[in-house]
Order: structure tokens, then C-alpha cells, then sequence
């Protein structure tokens, strides 16, 4: 996708599976929202196609607007309509009789049926926002940044809402920079840097193939022989090494842990402090890019 001399989105190609949810990572700029913009139909990409559903976006754009429910950054409603009102009246636009106080229900706000948008607090707005997405049943439903702007809870409990709406056999295309979010919701993860997709799989199988998937740091009341350490099981290297604490990096903590454990107990060496940090969609973003996932 090219905006003058600006490529945009530059030879991304994906597909999605049916129930799954699939996360398109990365930080602000790198392509997302015009990604998810040219799968809904919303844009026209200059190069290649988009099939959804089995059938070509651009081609027959109004068929896939029938079966897909979108979630955009930035929405506005009607300011005197109800959510009720809004619900029945964008339900009529596709010809449904999909019952709002049903819809409500699903996303925790049957109890505001009678009040306007502005009335809602953020993350009550962006729950609206998704309830309007399912008025005409989709099979698919795209989120774009859905809890950017929220506060920890308000995130915490959108990602249920998300993770239910899943459950209820919806398949679910979302972008977020939100690494957390990607981990805790998504079942393929497509990460995406200045227009390109890096990688993509499963976020347990991008961690498991980092270089250095586990960081052990410990501290000791005393010495510690630094050779013998570094021929623990899985450890990789030493790092941070100083008087009282060392970090090792280990390609299997969960064999690592033990060896370290036994070495301590065998050189009767007090371990004053032991942790140990899993990788994350973030350590994959740095390994990929050298940079971090918000910059």
C-alpha cells in the first residue's frame, strides 16, 4: 500500500484461521490499521489482493461487508440515540432483528440500554463499540486497537469480553501494541515493523525461538566459582556477573533451575535472591528490530 513515495504496508501477505484469534503486532506506524483497513474494504490497496471468506474484497465489497463486524480506533454515535436506539437502528441497516438488549447483555451494559454514549465511561464506550460490531451475527470481527486509552482494568476486562465473543465461535482479527494483550488473547501473532511482517506463529512458539528465552538472576551471601556456573544445564551465558549476583542466560530454565539449585546446596552456598524472567513478545520485537516494541 503506497501513499505517494511512502510505502505503507510493503508485500504483507497472511491468512486466518476459521476461529482463531489472530493479533497483528507492532508499534504505532508500522502498518496495522492500514493493513486491517484494506482486509475491511475500507481502503484499496495499489498492489495485490484480499480474500475474505471466499470472496475478493474489492470485487463484491458489499458481501463481505455483510459478514464482517468492525471495530475502528475512533468511533462517534449518534449524540441523542440511546444504546438501545443505536443498536435497532444499525440493526435495520442490515436488515436484522437482532434484539439490543440481547447484545447488551453480552457486553456487561444491560444496564445502560437507556443512555447515551456520552454518558459511558472509556472503557464502557469501547464495549458499545464492540457490541455494535455483532448486530449483524459476523463471522468475523476486526478490533482495531481495542483497548488503547484504557486503564489496566478496563483493559483487563475488555480482553474477557474479546476472549467470550471468541468463545461464541467468532473468529477475531485484532491489531494492538499492546504486548501483553497479544499473549494473553491471541492464538497467531503477525508482528509488523515499518510496513513488513517480521514473523509471525504462536506467541509461546516466537518466545520459545529467541535467542536467550530465559533470564535466572540470584544473589549469593558469599563467592561463587563463575566456570562452574556457566557449565549449569542450558545456561548459555554469564551475565551481569558481580560480587554479590549473577544473571544467566538459559535456553531451558527448566533445566537450569535445578542445576543452580543443587550447585548451591552442594557448594553450601546461600542463594539471598532468585528470579526468574520468561522472554516475551517484547524480547521477540527487540531480537527482530533491535528497537523496542513502543517506540
Amino acid at each position: 500500500m503506497r501513499y505517494g513515495d511512502l510505502v505503507a504496508v510493503d508485500d504483507v501477505s497472511f491468512s486466518v484461521r476459521q476461529g482463531e484469534v489472530f493479533g497483528i503486532l507492532g508499534p504505532n506506524g508500522a502498518g496495522k490499521t492500514t493493513t486491517l483497513e484494506c482486509i475491511e474494504g475500507i481502503q484499496r490497496p495499489t498492489a495485490g489482493g484480499i480474500t475474505v471468506l471466499d470472496t475478493g474484497v474489492h470485487q463484491d465489497p458489499n458481501a463481505v461487508k455483510l459478514q464482517i463486524g468492525v471495530q475502528l480506533q475512533v468511533s462517534a454515535y449518534f449524540d441523542y440515540l440511546t444504546l438501545n436506539e443505536i443498536l435497532d437502528l444499525f440493526a435495520r441497516f442490515y436488515g436484522q432483528e437482532r434484539s439490543a438488549a440481547d447484545l447488551l447483555t453480552t457486553v456487561g451494559l444491560a444496564d445502560k440500554a437507556n443512555t447515551t454514549v456520552e454518558k459511558l465511561s472509556a472503557g464502557q464506550k469501547q464495549r458499545f463499540t464492540i457490541a455494535a460490531t455483532l448486530v449483524n451475527d459476523p463471522e468475523i470481527v476486526f478490533l482495531d486497537e481495542p483497548t488503547a486509552n484504557l486503564d489496566p482494568q478496563a483493559r483487563r476486562n475488555l480482553w474477557e469480553f474479546v476472549r467470550e465473543i471468541n468463545q461464541r465461535g467468532k473468529t477475531i482479527v485484532l491489531t494492538t501494541h499492546y504486548m501483553e494483550e497479544a499473549e494473553y488473547l491471541c492464538d497467531r501473532v503477525a508482528i509488523m515493523d515499518q510496513g513488513r511482517i517480521v514473523a509471525m506463529d504462536s506467541p509461546v512458539n516466537l518466545i520459545r525461538e529467541l535467542p536467550v528465552p530465559y533470564e535466572i538472576t540470584a544473589a549469593t551471601d558469599s563467592g561463587y566459582d563463575r566456570d562452574r556456573l556457566v557449565s549449569l544445564a542450558s545456561v548459555m551465558e554469564l551475565a551481569n556477573d558481580s560480587d554479590g549476583g549473577f544473571t544467566l542466560h538459559s535456553s531451558d530454565a527448566a533445566d537450569t533451575l535445578p542445576a543452580l539449585l543443587q550447585w548451591a546446596a552442594s557448594s553450601q552456598i546461600r542463594l539471598t535472591h532468585l528470579e526468574v524472567t520468561p522472554g516475551n513478545l517484547e524480547s521477540v520485537f527487540l531480537s527482530l528490530t533491535g528497537r523496542a516494541l513502543r517506540d
